[in-house]
């Protein structure tokens, strides 16, 4: 699946760490056991972490400020601790880089993930392209608040009882 940016198709110029070799030169994104390797590398080169499901961000937070992406992993549509994970670093951690979100995350579920604060996605799913699309032109109204700070949208109580 391609790489995904505000509904649309964008270049990926992440390299991803192959285990047992050497990490590229250039943006390489390492899984979490090869962080300090990837920490170890010029301040110059863009370093990214992926993270599973079940690693409290918080760990991350004494490399944050040399990462530039963080990919949270979907193993499961129906698995949302990468929707915590993504707002805890966004809220709690001040993180302002890329967040990727990867694995099987479903095209509805598009409009909910750039709320909680991801900024890319790659999908294992086979979905075309245009369904992702669609997903973020359809979905624009919401009822709570998010990192994007725009003002929740909805029909409140008084106005859908009528009153």
């Amino acid at each position: 699946m391609p790489l995904l940016e505000n509904g649309r198709v964008t270049e990926d110029r992440w390299a991803q760490a192959i285990a047992g070799e050497a990490l590229p030169d250039g943006a390489v994104i390492v899984p979490l056991e090869r962080l300090e390797e990837g920490l170890a590398r010029p301040k110059a080169a863009p370093l990214g972490v992926a993270i599973g499901p079940d690693v409290d961000v918080a760990v991350l937070r004494p490399a944050l400020p040399r990462l530039a992406l963080v990919a949270v992993n979907f193993p499961s549509f129906r698995d949302g601790r990468a929707f915590t994970q993504a707002r805890a670093l966004r809220e709690h951690l001040s993180f302002t880089g890329e967040i990727r979100a990867t694995g099987t995350p479903l095209p509805d579920q598009y409009e909910f993930l750039l709320r909680c604060g991801v900024t890319t996605v790659q999908t294992d799913r086979a979905e075309d392209v245009a369904v992702w699309q669609q997903a973020h032109d359809i979905i624009s109204i919401a009822y709570q608040p998010s990192v994007l700070h725009e003002r929740p949208q909805g029909l409140g109580l008084r106005r859908f009882l009528g009153k």
